[in-house]
């Protein structure tokens, strides 16, 4: 059996853990540990502790997991592992004591330790799944290089509470963190999303506004739909029109922007409107509606509107009947000063 090595980065080493270590890291359990690690707030026994010490050698036989001793300096100042969950992944945890925290030597551990997994212990993928409010070791993670891949709703409990989870991962083939590619992934993973819709105006010679009466939700709207990822909204509104009605259309001039607040359970949007041109009335009968989208399509004026429309979109259609050119910006439907 090979000895467990030692990794150096600098004036930071990742070790073994050794019985005479324990006399030293004992005393340094504290609350914030205690915290995270959902463990009882006291000062582990010293046969606790070297129980503990002894089972890293076992599980380093096995390499079923692998923990080293963060020495700083020649300071001990924390820990780091890293268990193999199955093949070819690993979970990683880290525990840095209070006289050492905030010198960003967390996420240097935690990078070499990754750094050395990929090589040496053949994984091919790293994660760590970090309670959201520990906003220390979610910057760790990142910082580390691993990148926010998604949130398990109450999936963990915390002294007797249902938590969130926030899973970060990082895999063998993503760009390193320090290249741009690589900063810029792990940047663009933890940015918030916001849904984008593109809808279009259609209008008859005679000034009316074509919506669509829909099968999912009672109040009539606009046709169009969610921007799918990497789709611009003009291609969008073209899409949806297509898909929905098979109608082929242009997108024009942008009407307006509307940014609505979260609502019935959605999350908040921006919409952008389009000028879909004018059309002959029998657009209408050479529309082919999908059946489990679109029920019909009406022609209507702002006296139909009230009751049919929901009210953000009433002020929206409002605000555009009024309007006499350009783009405007609206928040919930009202336009902005």
């Amino acid at each position: 059996m090979t000895d467990q090595p030692t990794l150096r980065d600098g004036d930071l080493e990742l070790r073994p853990w050794t019985l005479d270590d324990s006399d030293v890291t004992r005393p340094l359990h504290d609350d914030e540990i205690a915290r995270w690690f959902d463990v009882p707030a006291v000062t582990p026994t010293a046969d606790e502790h070297l129980d503990w010490i002894r089972r890293t050698h076992v599980e380093w036989s096995d390499r079923s997991k692998v923990t080293f001793l963060v020495q700083w300096r020649g300071q001990a100042v924390g820990t780091v592992d890293v268990r193999v969950q199955h093949q070819g992944v690993g979970v990683l945890s880290w525990a840095v004591y209070a006289p050492f925290r905030g010198r960003g030597l967390a996420w240097r551990a935690v990078r070499l330790l990754v750094e050395w997994a990929f090589d040496e212990l053949g994984l091919e993928r790293v994660e760590a799944h970090v309670n959201p409010d520990n906003r220390a070791s979610v910057s760790t993670a990142l910082r580390a290089g691993l990148r926010r891949e998604g949130r398990l709703r109450g999936n963990a409990t915390l002294a007797g509470v249902r938590q969130d989870t926030l899973v970060l991962g990082r895999r063998r083939d993503d760009a390193h963190p320090d290249t741009r590619d690589g900063f810029t992934a792990m940047l663009d993973s933890t940015l918030p999303t916001k849904r984008a819709i593109a809808q279009g105006v259609l209008r008859s010679v005679s000034g009316h506004v074509l919506l669509c009466e829909l099968v999912y939700k009672r109040e009539w709207d606009l046709p169009g739909g969610v921007v799918d990822r990497h789709e611009s909204p003009a291609a969008c509104v073209v899409r949806e029109v297509r898909e929905e009605l098979d109608l082929v259309v242009t997108a024009g001039p942008l009407l307006a922007v509307n940014w609505l607040p979260a609502l019935h359970g959605w999350g908040d949007a921006t919409v952008f409107v389009f000028d879909l041109g004018t059309v002959d009335t029998d657009v209408i009968e050479r529309a082919h509606l999908q059946q489990r989208e679109i029920r019909d399509l009406h022609w209507t004026r702002p006296e139909d509107w009230d009751g049919r429309v929901a009210p953000y979109n009433v002020r929206l259609l409002t605000a555009l009947h009024a309007h006499d050119g350009g783009t405007i910006y609206l928040e919930d439907g009202t336009p902005t000063a």
